[in-house]
Parts: C-alpha cells; structure tokens; sequence
C-alpha cells in the first residue's frame, strides 16, 4: 500500500527534477520584447490629451476575436493570484523559486503586449476593459475555483490546494491557454496579432512542459495520490477566466467559432497530456489510483459525447445564420 506523502515530502523528493526542468526551460526559451509585436504608428491620443476617444467603429476586430482578446488578456492579467497560488504550493526555495520568478516573469509580457496592441490599434473598449479588469483581479482566481464542491456522490477534501493538485491544472490550463491564444491569433486576421500571439502560444507550450514534467515525476514518486489530484482537476475543470465578466458569453462565441471548445479540450489538451503520462498504460496504481483511473476513462469517454453534442448544435446554429444572412441579403 503506497504511503500518503506529505506536501514538504513531494517538494523534496521532486527537486532535483524542478532544477533539471529550470535549466531546460532556460536553454530554450526565447527573449523577447512586447514593443516589437505593437504597430506604435497607429497611436493616438484619447480625449483627455485632446485626442478621440474609442469608438466601436474603429476596431478592425471582428465580434469573436474581440472577444476572444479581451478574455485572454483578462486571464493573463490575473497573474498576481496565479503567482500566489504556485508560490504558497512551491515555495520559494532553490530551483522551486527560481521558477517562480521566471515564469511570473515570462507571464507578465504577455499581458504587457497583448494591452499595448489593444490600446494602440483601438481594438477595444479601453475603459471598459480597464474596468473589467478592475472587477476581475478584485475577484481573483484561486484553486478551490477549479476543484468542485462534488465528485459524484463524494465530497471532495479541501486539500485541494495541494502542490499535486496546482501542478496538474497549471498542466493542462497552460496547454488549453496555449491553444486558445493561437487560435485567437488567427482569428484576428491581422499578421501583426497573430505573430504577437504565436509567440506568447510558444511560451505558454514551453511552461506546460516545465510542469507536465514535474506532474510525470509526481506520478512516478505517488502514483495513486498523483492520479487522484489529476482526476480532481480535469473532472472539475474550469479555465482561470470563470467569474470574469462576460466570460459565459465570449465563451459560448469562442466555442462556436473555433477559437476553444469541448473537441479541442479533449483532442489537444487532455488526451496528450494523458497519453504522454501513458496514464492507462501503467500498472503501478493501487486501489485508490485504479479508481482515479476509471473515473478518467468515464470522464474522457463522456466529454467524447459533449463534444459531439456541441459540434451538432453549433453546426445546426451557423447553417441557420448563414441562411438568414443569404435571405438578407437577397
């Protein structure tokens, strides 16, 4: 029967893993700077130094890749809570530190940039986004926000803020951001965007690998207790935007055209992940981690069925506005 670690344990036991990842993180990521991803000769001032203010008919945007921006900035925009979060779980200890400021600090471009192309294009309400970001950082984010009340019929334990727990959504909300900022960017229909945003994708792919890495030595170190905190997050995923306003709106846009759905959650962010975990392959689980196991196998199963679901009513949904667009029109 496998002994339950303890929090300082895992830490310990997984830190030469965190310094290997560091450096590896250090050879390959790429600097760079948010002024050279912002078109700065379309800036202007706003009325308060005699300028315009924003007017909807300046933004060249359409209504889904506005949303789209607005709520991948407001999840970036966030990183003080994300930082809390991973530095109360990690410490700030050795290679564990190091990477918290690092990553904190690779996150913070991305807000940087993505505001500036924003303010400077015109490419959204400013003033509304400002306060949307008041409302949201106010709000704040923390992991409670992503582990359910519920699992089935069982209540799940506050431990939910466990290092393992942290690391296993930081895995896939990393992955699922990395997705929805290229999809984002190509949506735009602007090469500037999309290149600014294939570059924070490429960031984002390479902090999912940091922690898909420490998650896979987690498994190997506790099996079932590594499993049992994967299967708390993905059976109760939410991304770091919940609670934002509009979320539940620009959501269903995003959905609907593409930028994230239930398809591209299972195909390109759980499914790998659990495959390069080779989560239902191994044979090292306990009683505890089989049963993490099969919940796993239901839940990818199910979310199968959604998608499929989604994918028919959203299709259903686009042919009916095509065909009041086309009677419009004639």
């Amino acid at each position: 029967m496998q002994r339950t670690l303890t929090q300082l344990e895992i830490l310990s036991e997984l830190s030469g893993v965190a310094e290997a990842n560091v450096n590896r993180h250090l050879s390959m990521a790429k600097d760079w700077n948010p002024h050279d991803y912002v078109p700065w000769d379309e800036g202007r001032n706003f009325a308060t130094l005699g300028g315009q203010d924003y007017d909807p008919s300046q933004s060249r945007l359409s209504d889904v890749a506005r949303a789209a921006m607005i709520t991948n900035l407001l999840t970036e925009d966030n990183l003080p809570s994300y930082h809390r979060e991973i530095s109360e779980n990690f410490s700030m200890d050795h290679a564990w530190g190091h990477w918290v400021g690092r990553w904190t600090a690779e996150e913070n471009r991305h807000g940087i940039v993505m505001r500036d192309y924003l303010t400077v294009t015109r490419a959204v309400d400013p003033v509304q986004l400002e306060e949307f970001r008041m409302i949201h950082m106010g709000n704040g984010v923390t992991s409670e926000g992503h582990v359910g009340e519920r699992i089935g019929d069982q209540e799940v334990d506050p431990y939910a803020r466990s290092l393992l727990h942290v690391v296993a959504y930081v895995t896939f909300q990393e992955l699922a951001t990395r997705v929805s900022h290229r999809n984002t960017g190509k949506a735009c229909n602007d090469p500037i965007a999309d290149k600014m945003l294939q570059r924070i994708a490429a960031d984002e792919n390479l902090h999912m690998i940091f922690y898909r890495n420490i998650c896979q030595a987690a498994i190997d170190l506790a099996p079932d207790q590594a499993l049992r905190a994967i299967a708390d997050i993905l059976l109760n995923f939410q991304m770091p935007g919940l609670g934002m306003p509009d979320f539940r709106r620009n959501g269903v846009l995003m959905a609907k055209h593409g930028i994230y759905d239930l398809r591209q959650h299972r195909e390109e962010v759980v499914m790998p992940v659990l495959k390069k975990w080779k989560i239902f392959d191994r044979n090292d689980f306990g009683p505890d981690g089989e049963k993490a196991r099969e919940e796993l196998a239901v839940f990818v199963e199910e979310l199968d069925h959604q998608a499929t679901r989604f994918e028919e009513m959203r299709d259903r949904s686009l042919a009916r506005e095509a065909k009041k667009r086309a009677a419009a029109a004639s």
